[in-house]
């Protein structure tokens, strides 16, 4: 079969990625096997095929919005029948015995590995996952809209929590990609008001067609102060933008796995009465489940854009020059 993989780092620009043929895997116990059907693009894989994230072993393979049928189980597998469709997503396993796992914060995992860093993703034909970690995807959803689910709707879920907006509280968005959308139509459903901050036009437009409260640039401020806010940008310059449009005992969250360094914080103006800022680190299976059942109970669709799988590089490319709006999803 072949697969893309991580060659060597460098701007994806200078093509880090290349198509090799391997043979196909076989699963493990407590694994199956997937043929996948799509992919999606996650800026997490942009991260590390430029080495923001080092890949944790040579040769791996990207790609953790895996979408697919079972088509071969291994031993001691009860979760999933041959031709079931299911997602594969960031989080590949745990432990289950750290301390974080047994106090039902298995996202903190002392071991964890994850898709398409430790283990081989999605930028191929078929890959191997573990069936606990796996998703059983709902039918209202087509392999393509499900896809950007697994990683920027779920993980974007996840640190919607994290901000903690209380019942009709307002929320601010900093930056507008595939994540970004999927938690703002999240958050009018449940009934939040919603600001967008975020830099291209592109953006701007799509936020103001999902209906959100407001729509500025990325440093503006926002119409009212923010119960809570979400850091979708890998920018670390607006953290201290997002820490002063917070009202008293606001959270700012960041959402995503690398961000930039962030410049001095004055404690008076972004963080004195209570204000807080806390990152996101992965995601519990429970958030998963919990997101996917919101977003087939409000009939949440992402904004997708096709590619072949072949054109795995360009579709990195495209993500990195914002050359298209919503998820980039790639097709076998």
């Amino acid at each position: 079969m072949f697969s893309w993989t991580v060659d060597h780092c460098a701007c994806i620009d200078d093509g880090p990625l290349r198509r090799v043929e391997r043979d196909v895997p076989e699963p493990g116990a407590g694994q199956v096997r997937v043929r996948i059907s799509c992919c999606g693009v996650c800026r997490t894989d942009l991260h590390l095929a430029e080495c923001d994230l080092p890949p944790r072993r040579p040769g791996v393979v990207p790609g953790h919005e895996v979408v697919g049928r079972v088509e071969v189980l291994g031993a001691r597998t009860q979760r999933f029948a041959i031709g079931d469709r299911i997602g594969v997503p960031w989080l590949g396993g745990t432990d289950g015995t750290c301390r974080f796992c047994r106090r039902g914060q298995e996202n903190l995992c002392l071991t964890p590995s994850f898709t398409g860093w430790d283990c081989d993703g999605g930028y191929t034909d078929a890959c191997v996952a573990d069936e606990a970690y796996a998703y059983q995807l709902p039918d209202s959803f087509t392999d393509e809209q499900a896809a950007p689910l697994l990683c920027a709707g779920i993980i974007g879920y996840r640190a919607l929590l994290c901000a903690a907006v209380p019942p009709g509280g307002r929320l601010g968005i900093y930056g507008f990609g595939a994540s970004a959308l999927l938690t703002a139509v999240v958050a009018l459903n449940l009934w939040l008001r919603v600001h967008v901050l975020t830099r291209g036009a592109n953006n701007r437009t799509l936020a103001a067609q999902v209906g959100v409260d407001s729509v500025g640039d990325a440093t503006d401020t926002p119409p009212e102060p923010l119960d809570g806010a979400i850091l979708f940008a890998p920018a670390g310059e607006l953290v201290p933008v997002g820490l002063r449009a917070l009202e008293r005992g606001g959270t700012l969250a960041v959402a995503g796995i690398w961000l930039s360094d962030i410049p001095s914080l004055n404690y008076n103006d972004e963080l004195f009465l209570e204000r807080r800022l806390r990152s996101v680190t992965a995601n519990t299976r429970q958030d998963g489940e919990e997101f996917l059942r919101l977003a087939s109970r409000f009939g949440i669709r992402a904004r997708t854009v096709g590619y072949p799988m072949a054109e795995a590089p360009t579709a990195l490319a495209d993500l990195k020059h914002g050359r298209y709006s919503g998820a980039a999803v790639l097709h076998n």
